[in-house]
């Protein structure tokens, strides 16, 4: 790693300052709640906790070292240096949509509110962060190498996802598309394909295999059929391989339902032709509003990215 001559700070709105926004006025978002019988209390609390934890870790920072603050929403455009220390404070999901971005840099998360953010991917309480920085200042750290996923383009555009990407139509309408594995291909509908790291491998990948497990043993009649432990899935965040499941493969004269679910390994890919003339897209981390749009005759390459997150962890 380089050394760190700048520590970028990235921030998010909190769901009180996202309302405010909505709403235009601190009043019309009270009332907005009240008339909804949810507590403003309970956001106003979560967003005071928010600032606290803001102006406790500008006071950690070292004045030796430049630094910048940035709003989540500026991430894509940011341009990031290789010298950068990136401190994310906010979920999970901050960290994931910050990680995104990056290449070498690594990532430094900190949870500004344990009472509310169980934070899987957040090891550090912000009272904690002058004796972390001074560990990862001095070169004393230790790194998680978070295994990513990658989409590429026929014309060169490329996402990555640290949880998952979703390959298919933007809205509740069949993803139509040929789908190549090795030597295996075929024409397929669904509602599309999720291809999940190591990191997001207990999350909606879960979801839709405790589902389809479900489904069978109640046409089965049967135990036997059991949705996978968390365990089974669980690859590591590290883990050099990823799952991938078709969501509900549709079989027709047309398409056919084979390649539904299994793992990458390294250099093995899903090769994805885009059959839909409208509406086709794909996206990261449930990220919807950041996607590449994937319509008819587009190729789309999926699978372990060449490159990892860098999450500093204790």
């Amino acid at each position: 790693m380089a050394e760190i001559q700048r520590i970028v700070v990235v921030t998010k709105k909190t769901a009180l300052e996202e309302l405010i926004y909505r709403l235009n006025s601190r009043d019309q978002a009270r009332f907005y709640l009240e008339q909804n019988k949810i507590s403003f209390s309970e956001y106003e609390q979560a967003h005071q906790q928010y600032q606290q934890a803001i102006a406790s870790i500008k006071r950690q920072l070292p004045a030796t070292i430049k630094q910048q603050f940035i709003e989540r929403d500026f991430l894509p455009t940011y341009q990031f240096d290789e010298h950068d220390l990136v401190l994310t404070v906010g979920p999970d999901g901050l960290v994931i949509n910050t990680a995104k971005y990056l290449t070498t840099q690594p990532i430094l998360a900190v949870n500004p509110d344990p009472s509310r953010i169980d934070g899987v991917l957040i090891p550090f309480h912000y009272e904690q962060l002058r004796t972390e920085l001074e560990h990862v200042l001095r070169g004393k750290k230790r790194l998680s190498h978070v295994s990513m996923v990658k989409a590429e383009l026929n014309d060169g555009q490329v996402l990555y996802g640290i949880n998952d990407l979703f390959i298919g139509p933007r809205s509740h309408t069949s993803a139509r598309y040929q789908l190549q594995l090795g030597r295996q291909i075929e024409s397929q509908i669904s509602s599309g394909i999720i291809v999940s790291t190591g990191a997001g491998s207990t999350g909606w990948l879960r979801s839709i295999t405790h589902g389809a497990c479900s489904i069978a043993q109640y046409f089965a009649d049967s135990n036997a059929v059991k949705p996978p432990e968390v365990e089974a899935l669980a690859l590591g965040w590290e883990a050099e391989n990823v799952w991938f499941t078709v969501r509900e493969p549709f079989v027709s004269r047309l398409s056919q339902a084979t390649i539904v679910f299994g793992q990458l390994t390294k250099g093995q890919e899903l090769i994805i032709t885009s059959q839909m003339p409208e509406n086709g897209v794909i996206f990261s981390d449930g990220i919807e509003s950041d996607y590449l749009s994937f319509p008819s005759g587009f190729i789309a390459r999926v699978g372990l990215a060449e490159r990892k997150a860098y999450l500093v962890v204790r």
